[in-house]
């Protein structure tokens, strides 16, 4: 069977479930993207020079693929912004890509109307990497937000730049609503932090002892103070401007953090999870409110190693390697097969019953995972139903050649011996950190 027979054929199934494309749109599209996009990656693969590269995917605007032009990219685009130096890291936002060396320096592309990049010339957005203003040459860790961004230095200081209506970089109540270049986080200068990570509007963070840290927006509860909502819907206190100690997780040592639309998550060294913040239609597994203002524990998992979180999804990765998801399934970004929201973790299975899952990350509703060297996704391919007039559309976030959502696990294809290392979704895009076989 061609490669082409093969595409259409699981197109067609894809498209039937979620009713909204037909063969004869997949066909013409896929037969351009295969001659032209993937063909080119194939030649640019085996044109690098350094083992570790990075390929983005997804919607181009405002250069958030850091590939030099506007343009969508609905297949892996290898960003040769780098030339010889290897990666480390990629940090995929709402519109905004963060990039960190392995010498330790970080760049960024994309959307900057909230500086979100980090760079000190105003510019409202770059097509090309830039290297992010100001920040210690020892930065070893790289988060980004839906409009703000994060760094951590080896010694586990904190920086953060970008928005700041509502608290999220953890600079006080007296900082400016936007901050365009790094600043130090003060308040946690003696508290080295471990690991960060944002949210839409908050933060949350753990330290090295393995205490958890949130601030920013507490809409929901998702810093996990216990908010409470009034009568009205309101909250009585909708922001912390600077890092508070959730005391909910006084006692349990955190290893890992996770930060989505409404809610944030955490595994301690025991391997339990914890959730809190929205859970309008029973999304984050628990059946009774609307949210969940401090931090509860999920019962129903093995011992947990990773946690990501999506708009209105969680995904954990197991000790055994096993992949678990749970929460909101618009256009089966679960990957459990429908787009039946599921109230429990469930078990993502297809190609994970055979391969083992070591990396998982979740954009807006679409999820990506590692597993046996390949990179996997689903979800939102990013159409709204059909084509645009000029064979563009805003999405391409799989990296399928096409903008149609798969509800099942589907291999990414980057035409050449390559494994992976590492993934990032943001909102309608994706990037990979990859190395030569």
């Amino acid at each position: 069977m061609s490669i082409a027979t093969r595409f259409v054929m699981r197109i067609s199934r894809s498209a039937s479930a979620n009713q909204k494309l037909g063969i004869g749109f997949c066909q013409r599209r896929f037969m351009r993207v295969l001659t032209c996009e993937e063909q080119e990656l194939i030649t640019e693969v085996e044109n690098v020079k350094n083992r570790r590269f990075v390929a983005l995917w997804g919607n181009g605007d405002y250069g958030r693929l850091g590939l030099g032009s506007l343009e969508s990219k609905w297949r892996p685009a290898l960003c040769s912004a780098f030339g010889d130096g290897n990666l480390r890291e990629i940090a995929c936002g709402g519109a905004h890509t963060l990039f960190l060396t392995d010498t330790g320096n970080v760049y960024a592309a994309g959307l900057n109307d909230y500086g979100q990049l980090g760079v000190s010339d105003g510019r409202s957005y770059t097509i090309d990497p830039f290297e992010v203003s100001g920040l210690p040459k020892d930065i070893v860790k790289i988060s980004a937000g839906y409009y703000h961004s994060s760094a951590i230095t080896e010694s586990g200081e904190l920086y953060m730049w970008g928005k700041n209506s509502s608290g999220q970089l953890g600079l006080g109540r007296k900082a400016a609503k936007v901050i365009p270049v790094p600043n130090k986080v003060d308040f946690l200068s003696e508290v080295p932090v471990k690991m960060a990570a944002l949210g839409s509007d908050h933060s949350i963070a753990v330290t090295e002892e393995g205490e958890v840290l949130s601030w920013g927006g507490g809409e929901y509860g998702r810093l996990g103070h216990g908010h409470k909502s009034s009568l009205l819907g309101f909250l009585s206190s909708t922001s912390e401007y600077t890092p508070r100690l959730i005391k909910g997780l006084e006692g349990v040592k955190i290893k890992s953090v996770a930060a989505g639309m409404l809610h944030s998550a955490c595994i301690d060294e025991n391997g339990s999870v914890y959730v809190f913040g929205e859970k309008a239609v029973q999304k984050l597994g628990f059946r009774e409110g609307n949210t969940i203002s401090t931090p509860s524990k999920i019962g129903e998992l093995p011992f947990a190693e990773e946690v990501a979180c999506g708009a209105n999804h969680i995904c954990v990765i197991t000790r055994g390697g096993e992949l678990y998801a749970w929460g909101s399934n618009e256009n089966g970004c679960l990957g459990t097969g429908d787009t039946h929201s599921v109230h429990e973790p469930e078990r993502v299975q297809g190609p994970f019953v055979r391969h083992s899952v070591c990396k998982v990350s979740c954009g807006w509703k679409h999820t990506a995972a590692i597993s046996d060297g390949n990179v996997y996704t689903w979800g939102w391919g990013g159409a709204m139903g059909t084509f645009l007039e000029d064979e563009h559309s805003s999405g391409g976030q799989l990296g399928l050649g096409d903008d149609v959502d798969y509800v099942e696990p589907t291999m990414v294809d980057f035409g050449g011996s390559v494994k992976a290392l590492q993934i990032s979704c943001g909102f309608n895009h994706t990037g990979a950190v990859l190395e030569f076989n």
